[in-house]
């Protein structure tokens, strides 16, 4: 049998014992990465497996290119909306924050463990950043709910603060070390980090877009291959002019995600499944790397490292930050106790090894463990901090999934499937009681094995699956119709006009949407917009009812066919003046 033979099976093994990890995770209560982590260790030299792996530079390897993978993955979920409403203060925590994590636990970790102050740092900068993978799949998969703020804060931060993390570890290993003197060679070294690696993002991103939707390719399937290659090309380029590739992929997937591109809903599909690859192979391969043995050597000092990582050096670091922001203290606690170190550390904690720093086995095992108990404590009590502080939320009633148009064109429309939940606005309403977008259709309606053609007297029930076809800026005011019902407005409604059918009823647009105007009864749009206008109504014609714009926007005849509605603040009425100016 040859070799690669072997290895093969062993990584199927590996791969499927990791796939069933993530399946108990939810019931044990434990974080995926802590499973992926113990699959590697038991499978290792010093566990039942016995698989002898002892190479820092594979590790290395795989470990950058799987953690390259997760961080793209997670840029292309992240709607550039999150990030603008939080920016600032994650661009603090990923910079300043770690800093200061850094500081703390090195001081720490330098009279624990009677280094040198600097190895002491080298220490704390290694564990000073959360990791975008952990945070990732606890919030994303693990069915965990959390306010929309303080999700984004998390996300933003952990995906953008490695560069930071790595610019300490090799600044503190080149002075150790090649005895680099400090000061302003190591401020360039970040600055250059930094700008290289956001630049290289934003211009491969935006250029990834504009040649996906102008090449047509010989098969589909090459469609998502190319979007990783660009991916990688950005890591790849900011890294070799000296930036940070982790910031440059991350920027990129931001900008191809949060456009339209072809073949948009497989391409996710597909990195979705190799960030999971990723994730699995990168923890089994570093729980590989360690001797469990050796953890039991350093677990008193890890354990009282850990313990002032989590309780002093991450909240030393973000409350001060986030108070400014207008933060409440239940939402600073709960971002404090999400301070999550996963894989990052790990791989940096491989550097000392690969640079032939004495002492790197030591910091390399006590990096590990302190990784391996925040993971095990924070991560599996999320879900009850989160709601002693009363910052959980009820998950969506139903997810949707949207079906993909195929076509070698960008096509502005999307099909999207609904499942509606016990308690969505549309349980017990007729079709034609929805008020629905201009130009979405619900296209077919599935009932247990039945298939039911939509018309407007068609009775929607609970477990009723709907295939909307829609346009995608329609999506979130459609995904509003379907979705749980609350009171008043939901925060999700976004502050754009919405287009509407002039013979919607009044209590139809509250049934779906929460909004109230005047009256909640059959009075439609276009009678509350004759009755507030002076004379006959004319295009773009507009009245303003409490919080909202009522606008005519299209007219067959003297009939009033289609109304806008927008809630009235300056940016919106800035938007309709552009708009109706761009009609004329």
């Amino acid at each position: 049998m040859f070799l690669i033979d072997q290895l093969i099976f062993l990584s199927a093994v590996l791969l499927l014992l990791g796939i069933a990890s993530s399946k108990i995770s939810a019931r044990l209560g434990l974080p995926v990465l802590v499973l992926f982590l113990l699959v590697g260790m038991l499978a290792g030299e010093g566990g039942i497996g016995g698989i002898v792996f002892d190479n820092p530079k594979a590790a290395h390897a795989l470990g950058t290119l799987a953690l390259a993978l997760i961080l793209y993955d997670g840029g292309l979920q992240t709607p550039l909306a999150s990030i603008k409403m939080v920016w600032k203060p994650a661009s603090l925590l990923a910079t300043l924050g770690v800093l200061v994590t850094a500081i703390v636990t090195g001081l720490t970790a330098a009279w624990i463990l009677d280094l040198s102050l600097l190895e002491g740092l080298l220490i704390g900068a290694i564990v000073g950043s959360t990791d975008a993978a952990a945070v990732f799949s606890l919030l994303r998969n693990a069915g965990i709910h959390i306010k929309k703020r303080i999700k984004s804060t998390l996300e933003i931060e952990s995906a953008s603060n490695d560069p930071m993390a790595i610019f300490l570890t090799v600044g503190l290993l080149e002075v150790l070390v090649n005895e680099m003197p400090l000061g302003i060679g190591l401020l360039q070294m970040f600055f250059i980090q930094m700008g290289v690696g956001a630049i290289v993002g934003l211009g491969v991103g935006w250029a990834a877009v504009k040649i996906i939707n102008h090449i047509h390719l010989a098969a589909s399937g090459l469609y998502p291959v190319m979007v990783t290659a660009c991916g990688l090309l950005a890591f790849g380029l900011a890294a070799n002019l000296g930036g940070s590739g982790f910031l440059a992929i991350f920027l990129a997937g931001v900008i191809v995600g949060n456009s339209r591109f072809v073949f948009q809903q497989g391409t996710f599909l597909f990195h979705d499944g190799l960030a999971w690859l990723s994730q699995i192979t990168m923890f089994v391969v570093l729980g590989l790397l360690i001797d469990p043995k050796a953890l039991l050597d350093v677990w008193q000092e890890g354990l009282v490292i850990a313990m002032v990582l989590i309780f002093l050096a991450r909240p030393l670091a973000v409350v001060p930050i986030l108070a400014p922001f207008g933060f409440t203290a239940r939402e600073i606690t709960l971002v404090s106790w999400v301070g999550l170190r996963g894989s990052v550390p790990i791989i940096l904690a491989i550097f000392p090894l690969i640079f032939g720093l004495p002492g790197a086995p030591l910091i390399f095992n006590v990096v590990f463990f302190v990784v391996l108990l925040s993971a095990t404590v924070q991560g599996s009590t999320l879900p009850q901090m989160a709601r002693r502080l009363d910052l959980a939320e009820q998950p969506p009633a139903a997810p949707a999934a949207t079906l993909e148009i195929t076509a070698l064109d960008d096509v502005n429309a999307d099909i999207v499937e609904y499942t509606l939940g016990k308690e969505s606005r549309a349980v017990n309403r007729r079709l034609s009681q929805m008020a629905l977008p201009e130009g979405t259709l619900v296209a077919m309606i599935t009932r247990g094995h039945t298939v039911i053609p939509p018309r407007g007297s068609t009775p929607l029930l609970a477990a009723d699956h709907l295939f909307v076809m829609l346009r995608p800026e329609a999506r979130p005011f459609v995904d509003c119709v379907f979705s749980q019902a609350t009171e008043g407005v939901p925060d999700e409604l976004p502050a754009v006009e919405l287009r509407l059918k002039g013979t919607t009823a009044t209590e139809d647009l509250y049934n779906s949407y929460g909004i109230s105007l005047e009256t909640r009864d059959q009075t439609t749009l276009e009678e509350i917009l004759r009755n507030g206008l002076e004379g006959s109504p004319t295009l773009d014609a507009s009245i303003t009812l409490g919080n909202f714009i009522l606008l005519v926007r299209e007219m067959l005849g003297t009939r009033i066919t289609t109304v806008g509605l927008a809630l009235d603040t300056p940016a919106t009425q800035r938007n309709i003046i552009h708009r109706s100016s761009h009609n004329l």
